[in-house]
């Protein structure tokens, strides 16, 4: 069975979650399931959640031919499903007490390598970026359906990106003349007349803006990690790794929100980061920020 994704800070988070026997573990963003498969050698029971299909599925398979130790269905349980409706999610799989939460915000290696899927700005795919097939807006729909100011603003706000204005001129100078459909269409268009760049490539910051805007997931995330420290135990921690400055912002925000009205304590002062060992082997984890909660 192929890689379908390296899972990051994977010893920092099992340390972090301090896993026990028998104990209910959420893995909120379950991915190729390495972190579950992780808690659940270490004695923890483990409930899945990914709203992508294609995880679910291939997680289901990766531990069946693990399962001489464990129950699917009763020592894990896999659902589909978006972390924003986590409280939900537990209530139906009928979990009443859980000792720790992960979120784990980064797009898979194995949606990132799948062309059709249309998150990677170096395979060409259609313009999708949905990570779950219910969703009905795609990032095509966006490029070219918002105005040049709507455009301006989502690249700004959600990609940072300082050449913005620049871009949103090429793209709406294509656009007049055909639809932009493919990821590869988008791409040349950002870079622009410009082949040179740095390390990283001129696409990144507006890709990331358009796949958080397809899937909604800050708001997500700001909707889900009260829900999660709600569901926890007393002791229980919860932990998110994030991979951009957005994400991260809003976990350690919230997280001091939490601490300021003693829900619990902050154990992460300064965020978690990949060693230079594991940076060097999946350069996916370098911009990786772990942060973890204690409820009180």
């Amino acid at each position: 069975m192929s890689t379908y994704h390296t899972s990051v800070l994977l010893r920092e988070v099992v340390e972090a979650l301090r896993i026990e026997k028998d104990h209910w573990y959420i893995d909120a963003t379950l991915g190729g399931g390495g972190h579950s498969l992780a808690i659940i050698q270490q004695g923890g029971r483990v409930l899945g959640v990914d709203q992508d299909a294609d995880s679910i599925s291939y997680v289901e398979d990766k531990f069946k031919v693990q399962n001489s130790k464990f129950k699917i269905g009763v020592d894990v349980k896999l659902v589909r499903g978006n972390f924003r409706d986590i409280d939900k999610l537990v209530a139906e799989a009928e979990i009443e007490a859980v000792s720790g939460i992960l979120y784990d915000l980064g797009v898979s290696s194995h949606q990132i390598d799948t062309p059709e899927r249309g998150f990677s700005f170096q395979r060409e795919g259609p313009l999708d970026m949905r990570m779950s097939s219910e969703l009905g807006v795609t990032a095509a729909d966006l490029v070219n359906g918002l105005t040049k100011n709507e455009l301006y603003e989502l690249f700004i706000t959600l990609g940072e990106e300082y050449n913005a204005r620049a871009i949103c001129d090429r793209i709406i100078s294509a656009r007049g003349v055909k639809p932009i459909v493919t990821t590869s269409e988008l791409a040349e268009l950002i870079r622009g007349p410009k082949r040179t760049f740095a390390k990283t490539d001129p696409a990144t910051k507006v890709f990331q803006a358009l796949r958080i805007a397809v899937n909604d997931e800050l708001h997500g995330l700001t909707e889900s990690l009260p829900k999660a420290l709600a569901l926890l135990s007393t002791g229980g921690r919860l932990a998110v790794i994030s991979f951009h400055s957005l994400e991260d912002r809003i976990v350690k925000n919230v997280f001091k929100e939490f601490e300021e009205k003693n829900l619990g304590i902050i154990v992460t002062k300064k965020p978690i980061i990949p060693s230079d060992l594991e940076q060097e082997e999946n350069r996916r984890s370098r911009s990786a920020k772990l942060r973890v909660f204690e409820k009180k």
